[in-house]
């Protein structure tokens, strides 16, 4: 990434907006509900892959009405550029016992699926009382591995986005909607 000077250069780096915080909003909303029906009042443990999917989580969270604690995970295929290392490297990890939960893994996107897979198996073999995955984007075309979530609120195709906690050098998570990067 090259190196932002101004806030001309940070807002000229936004090529195009693809999905709109009303939009993301209402498919949500939607993603509650369809929660909620897996679940049937049963408590769930909503786990966010930090730090990109710490926005969709916060607002995921109030979406569903069963009962749910939240847990934190961070883990790391992209370091500071626009293509993933390909290295999964698990920075931190749950600190409760997942083997008497619901578990629902909430990631912001989905790309080769390297990162959610090791993420996901490494879950399941601490035996939850089930385990889903929801995800606010999935972009198929880049799977390396075969992965397929239980819930995806957006198919996009293989385009480097940022906004609504997605990032390019930990800069644009605070934008409301999901936008396309530009690097020139």
């Amino acid at each position: 990434m090259k190196e932002l000077k101004n806030i001309q250069d940070y807002n000229g780096r936004i090529k195009k907006v693809l999905i709109t915080k009303e939009e993301i909003d209402a498919k949500i909303k939607e993603a509650g509900k369809v929660i909620d029906s897996y679940y049937d009042g049963r408590p769930i443990l909503l786990v966010s892959v930090l730090k990109g999917a710490f926005v969709f989580m916060a607002d995921l969270c109030r979406a569903v009405t069963v009962p749910c604690e939240i847990g934190f995970m961070c883990a790391k295929s992209y370091y500071t550029g626009t293509v993933s290392s390909g290295v999964v490297n698990i920075t931190m990890d749950l600190d409760q016992d997942v083997s008497g939960y619901n578990v629902v893994i909430v990631e912001d996107i989905i790309d080769t699926g390297r990162t959610l897979k090791d993420i996901y198996e490494l879950l399941k073999a601490r035996k939850p009382l089930s385990i889903r995955v929801i995800t606010l984007l999935d972009k198929p075309s880049r799977r390396l591995v075969e992965f397929t979530p239980d819930l995806s609120l957006f198919t996009i195709e293989d385009l480097f986005v940022i906004g609504y906690g997605l990032d390019c050098g930990e800069f644009y998570r605070n934008l409301p909607y999901i936008a396309e990067y530009s690097e020139d």
